[in-house]
């Protein structure tokens, strides 16, 4: 990459189990010659090695003052700036940061993917494309619930009483309101590839310009 070349960024946001991490993987799919790098907010979940273990369960995982976007806003500026960082890791059974990093080199499209990347008004900021993946809310907890069982060691109980008291009043509050900045709207996430093609076709135009 020529050092006089910014990296795209585009912003993917949407509901939890809305489908962002398919339309992000459609997205990488279309351009394997190109070098593209995902940045996840999931990554970013603020360090809590400091709290009792008993209090790390009370976080509310889909508020805004959850994410560490301060450090996520850094790592953007110094891989724009065409230098390398060490993305976190995040320990979601013990509610903390883990204390492994991944090490991680700018590339040409930046794919910033999250819950709450539209809310943040200095992410929206650094950000050439912005998507939001709109999904209907029964297909979103259904993806939620298989993902936390199956990924994060969570009981269906634990999970459905998670969304019905926080979850849900949290995408309503925060996450819903969002949809206003971006620039396309995804519906049905991953399976709508005539949106994803038309994506596609729009940063292809980005990078030969």
């Amino acid at each position: 990459m020529k050092q006089k070349d910014k990296p795209i960024v585009i912003g993917v946001a949407g509901g939890s189990g809305s489908g962002k991490t398919s339309v992000t993987r459609s997205i990488c799919e279309r351009f394997v010659e190109k070098s593209i790098l995902v940045m996840e907010q999931d990554f970013y979940y603020k360090d809590q090695s400091h709290l009792p273990f008993e209090e790390r369960l009370k976080t509310n995982y889909d508020h805004p003052f959850a994410f560490d976007n301060d450090l996520l806003l850094e790592h953007l500026k110094l891989l724009l700036d065409h230098k390398p960082v060490d993305k976190p890791v995040y320990d979601f059974k013990n509610h903390t940061r883990s204390k492994q990093s991944i090490y991680v080199e700018p590339k040409e499209v930046i794919i910033v993917e999250g819950i709450l990347i539209l809310e943040d008004p200095r992410l929206v900021e650094l950000m050439d494309i912005k998507v939001f993946v709109d999904t209907d809310a029964d297909l979103r907890i259904i993806r939620r619930l298989l993902r936390d069982i199956n990924e994060r060691g969570r009981t269906i109980h634990s999970v459905i009483d998670q969304y019905l008291n926080v979850v849900r009043p949290m995408h309503l509050q925060f996450i819903e309101p969002t949809k206003r900045y971006a620039d396309i709207i995804i519906p049905e996430g991953g399976e709508n590839h005539v949106a994803i093609d038309l994506m596609a076709t729009k940063v292809e135009t980005i990078l030969k310009n």
